[in-house]
């Protein structure tokens, strides 16, 4: 079906997050040139209404809107916040012909703002000369996503569209081998799909061998529109699956028990068998609040932890909050322990006994690697 590219300029580009996404990519920033995706994956949760401006949904992958503003929002809005990690650049067809995820980058290196990439088309090395600037100034990260180790059959129901899984790994390859740091977004791994232990491993070992230092893994998640579309081709290809997808997806979000817990504690084993992390490595900004955010992503990092070995909601929202508390001050953390010891630490919102503990110990660690 042939797509159409729909012009227009935008009223804003860039989005501000609350908080951090702590634990995964780090990033406080958004901002991407177009809405829609010619590669059109069944299973996006983009395909949601809420979150496209069409009347049909359909209109997805066949009529995409182009903001040719773009670089000149972006400017302007990032002149008006801190400095922090920004998501940007969307490499599906149309930016061959715009070109807009480019600008974007060049503004990116101009105003010196660190860039996360996550992408599924090889295409963006097209720009790894602007990536590695960035890098070399900043910071820049790129994440290729996937569901399969290969373009199985699967691949082609679900994505057929999409570029070929080996091309993505050849790009990451290019990208690695600048020294800019790289791995797999191993998401949405498809419950009874793409969560064989052999796909699961090889996902780990091509991003080991295509130079990427971690894989993240992420879950199905379903919901309206989308769920209906991608149940039916369930239905469709896989039909004895249907009454497992019907129990896995019966009264929530995402996969219900303890299902996702298995396969992402699995995708840490065989990361740790292939020498990769299962996290993105948080950049760490120079300056009085760098121990803030070291601190933060070992947090953070707990609360993945804690989810894993499936512990309750209470303690894993406490580290979380905890977390965002020492990210967002606006005072360093060893300031405030140097004149007023653990009591200090307590008196930050969301830091009890145990977290202050926990905090003091790491500030102590890291007192005795600065004495030794």
């Amino acid at each position: 079906m042939a797509v159409t590219y729909v012009p227009y300029k935008a009223k804003k580009l860039l989005n501000t997050y609350k908080h951090i996404d702590g634990g995964w990519f780090w990033n406080k920033y958004s901002a991407y040139p177009y809405i829609g995706c010619q590669f059109g994956c069944e299973f996006c949760y983009a395909r949601e209404p809420k979150y496209l401006p069409y009347p049909d949904p359909d209109d997805f992958d066949r009529n995409i809107k182009v903001k040719l503003n773009a670089p000149e929002l972006l400017r302007k809005e990032l002149a008006k916040v801190p400095v922090d990690l920004i998501s940007t650049g969307d490499y599906q067809p149309t930016e061959k012909e715009f070109k807009l995820s480019r600008h974007l980058l060049e503004v990116a290196l101009e105003m010196g703002f660190p860039v996360l990439i996550l992408e599924r088309s090889p295409l963006l090395t097209r720009d790894l000369d602007l990536i590695a600037a960035i890098n070399k100034r900043a910071f820049a990260t790129v994440l290729f996503s996937t569901s399969f180790a290969d373009s199985q059959a699967a691949k082609r129901i679900f994505e057929p569209k999409s570029p070929a899984v080996k091309l993505r790994f050849k790009a990451m390859e290019k990208i690695a081998s600048q020294d800019i740091l790289t791995g797999t977004a191993f998401m949405p791994i498809l419950p009874l799909i793409a969560d064989s232990e052999a796909n699961l491993e090889a996902v780990v070992k091509m991003t080991r061998d295509s130079g990427g230092s971690f894989v993240l893994a992420g879950g199905l998640t379903l919901s309206g529109y989308q769920k209906d579309r991608y149940l039916n081709l369930v239905s469709k290809h896989y039909p004895e699956l249907t009454p497992k997808y019907d129990d896995l997806y019966k009264s929530s979000y995402g996969p219900s028990g303890t299902y996702w817990l298995q396969i992402a504690s699995k995708v840490r084993e065989l990361c740790h068998k292939y020498g990769i992390k299962d996290r993105m490595p948080r950049r760490i900004p120079q300056g009085r609040l760098a121990t803030n955010k070291r601190i933060a992503e070992k947090l953070f990092l707990k609360v993945y932890d804690l989810e894993l070995a499936m512990e309750s909601n209470y303690k894993i929202w406490a580290f979380r909050k905890a977390a965002w508390a020492v990210d967002e001050l606006d005072r360093g953390i060893e300031e405030i322990y140097t004149a007023q010891g653990i009591e200090g630490l307590l008196a930050i919102p969301n830091i009890g006994k145990q977290l202050g503990g926990e905090i003091e110990t790491i500030l102590k660690g890291r007192q005795n690697e600065h004495l030794g």
